[in-house]
């Protein structure tokens, strides 16, 4: 891949542009999708989508950015180096795999440096069937009134509190009732919703035009926020089904070298979620063999990545906090979602790179 740190960006609108040109640069057309609210700059926001490969292709590897906001940052420069990489693209071509990029799956949050939706939502937590009961955190139901605050930064007595909650239960049970997803607390972290968000229904709609002719469908999900520095995790993004795992380390793990992790079986970094993203190619596209991972790339350790969500939670709950104040949330919330430095991106691009190609040879077979 060509200009690897040019291709990442400081704003959702130059990222934005920066995707536009790249599909401009490749002669592909951009399907836009405008989102209703505008962005923290005052520019539009949309769902992005830039297809490469034949129209009626049986096999199609989706790449996709921003489905928690401010990780977009990382996934939008990987998919701006992938557009420009020449070898790259005639590698799908030549095995018949058409490539579907989506830009900005929450690009309200990409804007915003926050994590959810408009609605205040963790866009992967809201793909549940919404007529039926939804799961229960009590978990989080206990740390709620800590989590959020009623000022920050938070006292001494809330510190103290948080620490004594895993002091007795331990970081995996913190990490697991904080991140698991809820339902119970619009205002709180992690809130799955209780219906369709605008980009659950756009990436659906998005899934029923490109997805529904093909016959084997993967996706590559483009995160941030867990695990060592720089290090991308492939976790399996799928159903509890050991034969689509196995399939899933036939294509990524690399012979062992690039494993994949599951939080079925406790080997990754994430908690066991609940309403994933992926829930919504067995409904838009029920035709097709599905194969896919989340890859995770890490920042910073797991209890400042939670502090910095605290944070801007509270922001989101108090628009009028003094301006240096606002501008220091989000900051930290960058700097828990990306590491800006070049030796960080370029190894970035370079395994999401292979994890392309793996993608790439896994649906042609």
């Amino acid at each position: 891949m060509t200009g690897v740190n040019q291709a990442f960006s400081r704003s959702y609108a130059e990222a934005r542009q920066k995707f536009l040109a790249a599909a401009g640069a490749a002669g592909l057309r951009v399907e836009s999708r405008l989102h209703p609210r505008k962005g923290l700059q005052g520019e539009d926001l949309a769902m992005d989508v830039v297809r490469e490969g034949d129209a009626g292709a049986d096999k199609v590897l989706i790449v996709s950015s921003a489905c928690h906001g401010v990780e977009g940052f990382c996934g939008s420069g990987v998919q701006v180096a992938a557009l420009g990489d020449a070898a790259l693209r005639a590698r799908a071509a030549e095995r018949g795999v058409a490539l579907l990029h989506i830009h900005g799956l929450n690009p309200f949050g990409f804007s915003y440096f926050r994590r959810t939706t408009h609605e205040n939502v963790d866009l992967n937590r809201n793909f549940h069937d919404f007529s039926q009961p939804l799961p229960v955190n009590a978990g989080y139901r206990e740390l709620h009134a800590l989590m959020v605050p009623p000022q920050w930064p938070p006292g001494e007595d809330n510190a103290r509190a948080i620490a004594g909650y895993i002091a007795r239960h331990g970081e995996k049970a913190y990490q697991a009732a904080v991140s698991g997803g809820q339902h119970e607390f619009a205002d709180g972290l992690f809130y799955g919703g209780r219906a369709p968000t605008w980009s659950n229904e756009t990436v659906r709609e998005v899934l029923r035009a490109h997805g529904r002719r093909a016959g084997r469908l993967a996706w590559i999900d483009l995160h941030t926020g867990l695990g060592p520095n720089g290090v991308g995790e492939r976790i399996y993004a799928g159903r509890n089904d050991p034969a689509a795992l196995a399939r899933t380390r036939r294509w990524w793990d690399g012979g062992g070298r690039t494993p994949i992790t599951s939080f079925y079986d406790g080997s990754s970094t994430s908690a066991v979620l609940t309403g994933l993203m992926f829930g919504s190619v067995f409904d838009e596209c029920p035709q097709a063999e599905y194969t896919g991972i989340a890859l995770e790339y890490g920042t910073v350790p797991i209890l400042e990545t939670l502090q910095a969500l605290r944070g801007e939670q509270w922001l989101n709950a108090h628009p009028e906090a003094p301006a240096d104040q606002a501008a220091a949330i989000r900051q930290r919330m960058m700097d828990a979602f990306y590491t800006d430095t070049d030796d960080w991106r370029e190894r970035i691009v370079a395994q999401a790179r292979e994890a392309i190609l793996q993608g790439i040879d896994g649906l042609a077979g």
